[in-house]
């Protein structure tokens, strides 16, 4: 039973969300205080047909799961994978409780995110991070916070 620092790609692997609903292309980054990923915004995503025709923009509740899947997936399983074997850590998802964002700027068709993520708080599987969205020329996006809660998969 491993425990231990994992790999970027390791801990992507471990991501449960996919596509059409993951928007964690890379991590650039992870380690013990935080985590950085990258997302480029396919134009054939299925939200824009809607959001809005004509004029697409990406929602505001897209850009919140976005930052969550850096700052509270991604970096939970890796400090998860610091303290519990492998099959353990799969054994776990990350769920959303809590976010308080401020908007800068929309985020169109075809743009690439990168979202860095700072640990404020990790304590019996509750994660909560600062997040910072910004777009790969460095124009910030959204900023605030996020929190979630590790949970065992219920695989019945």
């Amino acid at each position: 039973m491993t425990k231990g620092p994992i790999t970027p790609a390791e801990v992507l692997s471990l991501v449960p969300q996919q596509r059409p609903f993951r928007f964690l292309d890379r991590l650039l980054a992870i380690d013990e205080a935080g985590a950085t990923g990258e997302y480029t915004f396919r134009p054939d995503e299925w939200f824009y047909a809607g959001h809005f025709p004509g004029d697409p923009v990406t929602p505001g509740v897209i850009l919140i799961e976005t930052m969550c899947q850096t700052g509270l997936v991604a970096l939970g399983i890796h400090l998860l994978a610091l303290e519990l074997p492998r099959e353990e850590v799969q054994r776990t998802v990350t769920l959303f409780t809590e976010a308080q964002i401020e908007f800068e700027q929309i985020v169109r068709p075809g743009q690439t995110v990168i979202v860095e993520a700072e640990k404020i708080l990790w304590r019996r599987r509750k994660l909560k991070s600062n997040v910072l969205l910004r777009l790969a020329d460095g124009t910030p996006v959204a900023r605030g916070t996020v929190a979630g809660m590790g949970v065992p998969r219920d695989h019945t």
